[in-house]
C-alpha cells in the first residue's frame, strides 16, 4: 500500500471507519482530506466501540501519523472533546500521532448557530443538515471571510478577523432570525484558550505528506462522506458541503491525485441514507425496518435512524466510475442473511424516456422521479457473521457477491460480515 484512497461509494455510512482501521495496520500515514465533525466513523476493537468524528481512524493503531488536512472543516472545541475521550480510554493522542493543517478552516459557534437557524428557516425545504456548522464554514471559505487554523495561532489576527466576522454574523442572527447575538468578549476568550491547546498539533501537513511519499512511506487517504453526497456530483442540494472522492485528495490534502495508486470504494450490500433527499431504492415497509434493526442503522454522529433500502447498482456504478475505482469492499453482507429473497436495483424507469436506464441520469433529471427496476436474487437464510473464508460462505451468498461484481465491473476484494475488526472475508 504505497498510496491508497478510500471513499464511500453510496450515500455515506458504508462502514468506512472499520475498513480504514483495518487498512491502517499497513499504513504509516492516515490522512483525512474533507468533511467535518458531521462524519462519524465507528470502529469496534475488542468489544469496545469507538466513534471518531474528526480524528482519522488510524489513531487506534500505535505508531501511525494521523493527519487532518487543509480540506477539513475543523471545530477545535469538538476536536479536543474527542481527544479527551480517546485519551480517557487509553488511546495515545499527541502531536506525534496527530497533525492538523494550519490551512484548515475553523468552525466557530456562529457557524453552528446559523446552521441550525437556517435549517429551521427553510421549513419543508430543509436539506437535513446535522447542525454542526460545516456548511456555513465552507460557505465562509468560498466567500474568503473564514478563519483558518493558522489565524487562531496569531492573537492579533484572530482578534481582528473574528471581531469583523462576528459583527456580520450577529447582524444575521439578530435581524433575520430574531435571536440573541453571540458575546464577542466570551467568543474571543474561548478561542484564544483553545488556540493554545491546538498549537502543538499544527503543521504544514501537505508538505509533510508529500515528503513522506518521497521517503517511501505508506499513505492511506480517508474519505468521510459518500460519493452520492458530493457537492458537485451528488444529489444536489441534498449533499454535503465538500467533494468526497479521489479528486478531493489534491485540494484537501495537498497531495497530487495522480500519485494515488489504488482507489477503494466502500459499499454496503444494501443502501442507506440519512436526512432528506432522493433515495430511489428506499423501502418504507417492513423490509426496510428489518434492515434498520438488524443492521443497527442509526447515525454515529446524530443517532438519527437511517433510511434503508436495497442495493442500487445504477448509483453504485456511477460512483465507482466517477472515482476511477480499482477495487470494492462490500460491507454488512451478514445483514441480508435474514431475507429469503433479495431485490437489487439494476436500472431506472425515467418518466418521459423509453427503455430501462442503466446509467445514472444527468443532473437535468430529478432523481425523485425515477422508478427502480429490480432483479430478485436468492437469499441464503443462514448466519454468516462467523465466516472468515470465502469458500465457507453459503453458495447463494457467493453467487450474490459474484453477480454484483459482474454487474459493476470492478473486483470486490473484501467482504465485511460484522462490526468487529476480524469480521472480514478476503476474496483471495
Amino acid at each position: 500500500m504505497p498510496t491508497l484512497s478510500v471513499f464511500g461509494a453510496q450515500w455515506g455510512d458504508e462502514g468506512k471507519g472499520k475498513i480504514i482501521d483495518l487498512l491502517a495496520r499497513e499504513a504509516d500515514y492516515v490522512v483525512r482530506f474533507q468533511g467535518g465533525p458531521n462524519a462519524g466513523h465507528t470502529v469496534v476493537v475488542d468489544g469496545q466501540k469507538f466513534v471518531l468524528h474528526l480524528v482519522p481512524s488510524g489513531i487506534l493503531h500505535a505508531g501511525r501519523v494521523n493527519v487532518i488536512g487543509n480540506g477539513v472543516a475543523v471545530d477545535p472545541l469538538a476536536l479536543f472533546t474527542e481527544i479527551q475521550e480517546l485519551t480517557a480510554r487509553g488511546v495515545a493522542v499527541d502531536p506525534r500521532s496527530l497533525r492538523v493543517s494550519g490551512a484548515a478552516h475553523v468552525i466557530f459557534e456562529h457557524h453552528r448557530r446559523l446552521d441550525v437557524l437556517s435549517e429551521h428557516w427553510r421549513g419543508a425545504g430543509r436539506i437535513g443538515t446535522t447542525g454542526r456548522g460545516i456548511g456555513p464554514c465552507y460557505a465562509d471559505k468560498a466567500a474568503r471571510t473564514g478563519l483558518r487554523v493558522a489565524d487562531l495561532l496569531d492573537p492579533e489576527r484572530q482578534r481582528a478577523r473574528l471581531t469583523a466576522v462576528l459583527a456580520e454574523k450577529n447582524a444575521w442572527i439578530e435581524t433575520v432570525h430574531k435571536e440573541r447575538p453571540l458575546d464577542l468578549a466570551e467568543t474571543l476568550r474561548r478561542y484564544a484558550d483553545i488556540a493554545e491547546q491546538l498549537a502543538p498539533f499544527v503543521a504544514d501537513t501537505g508538505a509533510e505528506v508529500r515528503a513522506a511519499w518521497r521517503a517511501g512511506k505508506r499513505i492511506l487517504f480517508e474519505g468521510a462522506q459518500g460519493a452520492m453526497l458530493d457537492i458537485d456530483h451528488g444529489t444536489y442540494p441534498y449533499v454535503t458541503s465538500s467533494n468526497t472522492g479521489l479528486a478531493a485528495v489534491g485540494t484537501g490534502a495537498g497531495f497530487p491525485p495522480n500519485r494515488v495508486e489504488r482507489v477503494l470504494g466502500i459499499a454496503k450490500a444494501y443502501c442507506t441514507r440519512v436526512g432528506e433527499g432522493p433515495f430511489p431504492t428506499e423501502d418504507r415497509g417492513p423490509a426496510g425496518e428489518t434492515i434498520r434493526e438488524v443492521g443497527k442503522e442509526y447515525g454515529a454522529t446524530t443517532g438519527r435512524p437511517r433510511r434503508c433500502g436495497w442495493l442500487d447498482l445504477v448509483a453504485l456504478r456511477y460512483a465507482l466510475d466517477l472515482n476511477g475505482t480499482t477495487g470494492v469492499v462490500m460491507t454488512n453482507l451478514d445483514v441480508l442473511s435474514v431475507f429469503h429473497e433479495i431485490p437489487v436495483c439494476v436500472s431506472y424507469e425515467i418518466a418521459g424516456r423509453s427503455g430501462a436506464a442503466r446509467e445514472f441520469p444527468g443532473q437535468t433529471t430529478p432523481l425523485d422521479g425515477v422508478r427502480p427496476q429490480y432483479v430478485k436474487r436468492a437469499g441464503w437464510s443462514s448466519d454468516i457473521s462467523g465466516v472468515r473464508h470465502y469458500r465457507d460462505l453459503p453458495r447463494a451468498a457467493r453467487e450474490y457477491v459474484e453477480w454484483v461484481e459482474n454487474e459493476i465491473g470492478v473486483p470486490i476484494e473484501l467482504l465485511s460480515v460484522g462490526p468487529e475488526r476480524d469480521a472480514v472475508i478476503p476474496r483471495a
